[in-house]
């Protein structure tokens, strides 16, 4: 079985920079795709970034030139750096494993989700 757990949210001020881990255990062959979402307090779950495994990166307008995505492949870890936070940043962000290759399963997931909050 495989889980994401994620950590590195917390509460910052305007400006301020946190960064974000999730790490994937279990069984696992390789990990497709890895991504960061977060959702809003009564918006829908939108893609922050996303990093395929050939290091393709992409960021949602908002963030882009803020918000950095990487990969370890060998601890199946990603981050999510984020700079510049703003106030509008503040969601619950998720993370998730596209395209997990498992002994005789491929299949997605989704972490637990972490809150960030900024302050103004």
């Amino acid at each position: 079985q495989v889980q994401l757990v994620e950590s590195g949210g917390g509460l910052v001020q305007a400006g301020g920079s946190l960064r974000l881990s999730c790490a994937a255990s279990g069984r696992i062959f390789s990990i497709n795709g890895m991504g960061w979402y977060r959702q809003a307090p009564g918006k829908q779950r939108e893609l922050v970034a996303g990093i395929t495994s050939g290091v393709i990166t992409n960021y949602a307008d908002s963030v882009k030139g803020r918000f950095t995505i990487s990969r370890d492949n060998a601890k199946n870890t990603w981050y999510l750096q984020m700079n510049s936070l703003k106030p509008e940043d503040t969601a619950v962000y998720y993370c998730r494993a596209q395209g997990v290759v498992t002994p005789g399963l491929q299949d997605n997931y989704w972490g637990q989700g972490t809150q960030v909050t900024v302050s103004s």
